[in-house]
């Protein structure tokens, strides 16, 4: 069994549907309404995301949704490429075996970027230390 839908509300339709186009590259499910109030996308693995506007988000203080990276350094360019972009994304660090960080959608909900950490890259790590 596979997720295979998510609804989100949220109080800037347009830029969260930019934000996921540009940063982690979903796309627009053709034949569906893109406007103010709606739009739809989908993953490389054909997940939906369906978002709407909604006057208030609020959503429990927990709730976030992820983009589990190949590597560290996706991590690394991904936290480059928002803040060059004016989101403030949190500093980055390591729990539980991964390197991550949250930041917060232009449409009221937290997003975690993180990628889990190799021997391989913890070795480059111990190696410039």
């Amino acid at each position: 069994m596979n997720l295979n839908h998510l609804g989100l509300g949220v109080t800037e339709v347009p830029n969260t549907v930019a934000m996921f186009e540009k940063y982690f590259g979903l796309r627009r499910v053709d034949r569906s309404p893109a406007n103010d109030n709606m739009g739809f996308l989908n993953d490389d693995s054909g997940a939906l995301i369906t978002i709407f506007r909604v006057r208030d988000v609020n959503y429990p203080k927990i709730f976030h949704i992820g983009f589990m990276q190949d590597s560290v350094e996706q991590v690394h360019n991904l936290h480059d490429q928002l803040s060059a972009d004016g989101f403030e994304p949190e500093t980055m660090r390591e729990e539980y075996g991964r390197k991550t960080f949250y930041f917060q959608a232009p449409g009221g909900f937290t997003v975690e970027v993180n990628a889990f950490i190799t021997e391989a890259t913890a070795a480059r790590v111990r190696s410039t230390t």
